[in-house]
């Protein structure tokens, strides 16, 4: 789960462990001792899980507010039927923290809140079964749960509330990891496995066990026997930084996913407005081909038709619900081009092409590089189009920045029937100088078996932009391989403001067999204006783009974590600065030099606010190349000194990164961070 200061309260509730508390919940001390390493568990074998759980949870959507109540959680099983995600497959209606009073009864059971849930959380159980749905609810395997106002955790009452959730008709079990006292995560997990196990013995009820201990003790080595599914990293936030940090995490554990024992990298963050919907369609598609759960996060109260159409893809949750349940696989990841393929039980290949970067970027692979065996040709389904196209074995795009084409690819006796897929390219430089023309030269290609005829290419941009064309258009026949080049001329009008613009490009065709067919590239023009003469604090000039792990890049300020200004001054091992640039690893500022400037300085580390957490690792880049770096930093240490030789670069990009060890608590500081042109 998570609040405005989720991991702080974590870092303080997981406490230490006192002899007193152990004998208050009755644990032998000899049964603490941490299990023996070994190899990955074997699953359950209950039949719960085989594909990942769907759902929503509320937290995002409600935190501890009142509004969080029986009518809302009643109201979301409605949209689940009404909006289509029931017939999508969406089951699960999770409770998240809040729900409880603070206190047990005198008996020690567990107290709905009477003002939110005045008739219980059965009668929410009975009433979200009734819509063919099913419940969620949520604890912590500590004494308390992670919200400061100190809801009863499970540790030392796992059988007695187990059994409540059993008896209330819960069918999922969030079990977070805060106020742990310092007990062994195994034993407290597999304390509540057991409780799980007999209430579902005297009651008949199931309930799918959910391992929130955010990959602290490597679950997925050991806990493929205890639950379902278990968390591999920290919480989630709405930021593309935060998003790719998780992703990275969750990638490398393939092998430890199946039917029934899933990794898990947190909910999904589609529609809660920090990112773009090309954003959240990467979001969307790499969870998917992860096998990873899907659990809605934004509140569907007040959802765009846009976070509906990416929640409710069929074909791309058809990805992630596929019975063979493999987690997809890293073929390549060369510069942040992202190639990630997952077989599937019909002996197809699913390959989401992912680009982390802040540009449209080739990537390719091979059905022969995705196990499929040789053919004349395959049929490839772009699952965002929902179109059909063949391909002669390769499987390539250019994808926007931040963006994902996925595909399934298949050998399929029928491929001539589709139209040839073609790939779109555009080559030069999109940052423009108000009425200053750029060159650009646009790429058909037929990646098909088949030619495509009757070849069209169109390239256009905002109102009052020129974009001429200096080269030809058309071509009446593109064989397989064969491309039709085009060279461009693009000019931002005197005065258009610094900022980002669409563009796109766009090329119709037909097959062999008339089929019109077209394929549209979407792409980001930035107009900028040259920095300014002599030495200029960074926190004061615009940038071209930014992505943070947690919140906002703030000016002149610490990060803070949440919302835009919520930041300290900036402080380092004690000394306070007056200028510079806050942020959140994983974090890139992007800055327009135009080839006309010369250092970039800045004192940096890692800024008091966190206490003594978190470590982090400062990065210059200047057109794609690193120039300085500072190995990795903590809070112990003094601010260091860091410069960079950026001549003749047209972009100049900070970069802050995890210092291998995950996200929390990584607030980065550049002070008096200087560009001198």
């Amino acid at each position: 789960m998570r609040h405005l200061h989720t991991r702080t309260a974590r870092r303080r509730a997981v406490g230490a462990l006192t002899a007193g508390l152990l004998c208050t919940i009755g644990l032998a001390a000899s049964a603490l001792a941490a299990p023996a390493e070994d190899t990955v568990s074997p699953a359950l074998a209950d039949g719960l899980a085989l594909t990942p759980p769907m759902g929503f949870n509320n937290w995002n959507s409600t935190h501890c507010r009142a509004e969080f109540n029986e009518d809302m959680v009643k109201g979301i099983a409605d949209i689940f039927v009404e909006k289509g995600l029931k017939d999508a497959g969406y089951q699960y209606v999770n409770l998240d923290d809040c729900w409880a009073l603070q206190s047990r009864d005198a008996d020690g059971k567990l107290v709905p809140d009477p003002a939110r849930f005045p008739n219980g959380i059965k009668a929410v159980a009975d009433y979200v079964h009734s819509k063919g749905l099913k419940l969620g609810i949520y604890t912590s395997a500590g004494t308390k749960t992670c919200n400061d106002a100190g809801f009863p955790g499970a540790l030392g009452h796992e059988y007695s509330d187990a059994q409540q959730f059993a008896d209330w008709g819960v069918d999922y079990l969030k079990y977070d990891n805060c106020n742990n006292q310092g007990v062994d995560a195994r034993l407290r997990y597999n304390t509540m496995r057991d409780a799980l196990a007999a209430a579902a013995q005297s009651t008949g009820r199931p309930i799918v066990y959910s391992i929130c201990e955010w990959g602290e003790n490597k679950p997925w080595e050991w806990a493929a026997d205890v639950g379902q599914l278990w968390r591999t990293t920290g919480d989630i936030s709405d930021s593309w930084g935060s998003m790719l940090s998780i992703l990275k995490q969750n990638l490398p554990l393939a092998q430890y996913a199946g039917p029934g024992h899933w990794n898990d990298p947190d909910m999904l963050e589609v529609g809660n407005g920090g990112m773009t919907d090309t954003e959240y369609r990467s979001h969307f598609s790499m969870w998917s081909i992860m096998a990873a759960p899907l659990l809605i996060g934004s509140d569907l109260r007040t959802a765009s038709d846009a976070t509906f159409d990416i929640l409710g893809n069929k074909e791309v949750i058809a990805v992630d619900q596929d019975p063979l349940g493999k987690q997809g696989a890293v073929l390549s990841s060369e510069d942040g081009r992202w190639v990630v393929a997952k077989e599937m039980q019909d002996g197809s290949r699913t390959v989401a092409l992912f680009n982390e970067t802040g540009s449209a970027q080739h990537i390719a692979t091979t059905a022969q590089a995705l196990g499929l065996p040789e053919a004349s040709a395959y049929t490839l389904r772009d699952l965002w189009q929902h179109k059909s196209y063949n391909t002669a074995g390769t499987i390539s795009a250019t994808v926007p920045a931040h963006g994902t084409v996925l595909v399934r690819v298949s050998t399929d006796t029928k491929w001539a029937k589709n139209p040839p897929a073609v790939e779109l390219g555009l080559e030069g430089s999109l940052l423009a100088e108000p009425d200053k023309s750029v060159a650009l030269t646009s790429t058909v290609t037929d990646l098909g078996r088949t030619a495509a005829k009757q070849v069209s290419v169109k390239l256009s941009g905002p109102a009052g932009w020129k974009v001429k064309a200096a080269s030809p258009t058309t071509a009446s026949v593109l064989p397989t391989g064969r491309s039709l080049r085009t060279s461009w001329k693009v000019t931002a009008p005197a005065g258009t403001p610094a900022g980002s613009y669409d563009l796109t490009l766009k090329a119709t065709y037909r097959s062999p067999t008339g089929v019109r067919a077209e394929n549209v590239l979407p792409l980001t023009a930035s107009v900028v204006v040259a920095p300014p003469s002599g030495a200029s604090s960074l926190g004061d000039l615009p940038w071209l783009s930014t992505t943070n792990g947690w919140g906002p890049v703030e000016r002149d300020t610490s990060n803070g974590e949440n919302e835009s200004g919520d930041g300290n001054p900036i402080t380092i091992n004690g000394v306070v600065y007056a200028k510079g640039l806050g942020v959140h690893a994983e974090s890139t500022i992007d800055y327009y030099t135009g080839k006309a400037c010369e250092t970039v300085t800045a004192q940096v580390g890692v800024d008091d606010e966190e206490g003594t957490d978190g470590s982090v690792a400062f990065e210059i880049w200047a057109d794609g190349t690193k120039v300085a770096s500072t190995g990795v930093l903590t809070n112990a240490q003094a601010a260091q000194a860091i410069s960079a030789d950026v001549s003749g670069a047209e972009v100049v990009r900070l970069v802050v990164t995890d210092g291998g060890d995950g996200i929390t608590s990584d607030h980065g500081d550049w002070a008096d961070a200087q560009l001198t042109c």
